[in-house]
């Protein structure tokens, strides 16, 4: 069973950050998930939420803030003091983290509440102009992307979903992939189904050994953890 590390190792380091990042390179996991916006003048930044309240000092949306300022805020010391000054890295700060890896990069697109037009098509080629497309995996809950990227840059896509959706297996194949990025939950419930129908399941965020022995014995092809470092120990 594949292991990624979400948000990078962000059980042990500020999420989505550079140090996160650089530690999960470090791990033999298969890969690292990640989250991108656009800023308000058209730069990929790694962040999860639309707002930056709660993983910087900042306040207010990451789409009507700038580069430069998105650079001065603190995404490092609501974890630890050993992390104060920690900034937002951009999308092309964490490619060059795994330049010289092996990992598959993850991008989750959050263009499922802001839109964020042209999106898919920059994350594509900043990829390529780093030579890591064939790592390149693009998922999103805005499953419009999903199938932007698969049909029309020939890249892999992954559905996100938290919900229980009627025939998700036929569904994905009107998006274009196979593969299926649930949450855990759901996955605990219908995984084994969608693994029988030629699915391929990854489960996001499994941070329970329990959970993970489960998820494997169903056929489950990946999952996303907080502590990649500690799954990898005990997941075999």
């Amino acid at each position: 069973m594949e292991i990624f590390a979400h948000r990078g190792s962000s059980g042990t380091h500020p999420e989505n950050t550079v140090p996160a990042f650089k530690e999960a390179a470090m791990l033999p996991v298969d890969g690292v998930e990640l989250d991108v916006h656009l800023s308000k003048d058209g730069e990929l930044v790694v962040i999860h939420d639309e707002k930056v309240n709660r993983s910087t000092n900042g306040k207010g949306y990451v789409k009507d803030m700038t580069l430069a300022e998105l650079k001065q805020l603190d995404a490092g010391s609501w974890k630890a003091d050993k992390w104060i000054g920690t900034a937002i890295p951009t999308l092309g700060e964490v490619f060059e983290v795994f330049a010289e890896t092996w990992h598959d990069l993850n991008v989750e697109l959050k263009t499922d509440i802001f839109p964020y037009p042209g999106a898919v098509k920059k994350v594509v080629d900043l990829a390529v102009s780093h030579g890591l497309e064939n790592r390149l995996v693009i998922s999103s809950f805005n499953h419009l992307d999903v199938q932007e990227a698969t049909e029309q840059h020939n890249v892999t896509g992954a559905i996100l979903a938290s919900n229980i959706l009627v025939d998700m297996a036929a569904y994905a194949e009107t998006v274009g992939t196979k593969r299926l990025h649930l949450s855990l939950p759901f996955a605990l419930r219908h995984g084994a189904e969608l693994v029988n129908k030629g699915c391929e399941v990854y489960v996001y965020t499994v941070n329970r050994l329990d959970y993970a022995e489960q998820l494997r014995d169903i056929g489950v092809k990946g999952i996303f953890t907080d502590y990649p470092e500690k799954m990898l120990k005990e997941i075999t």
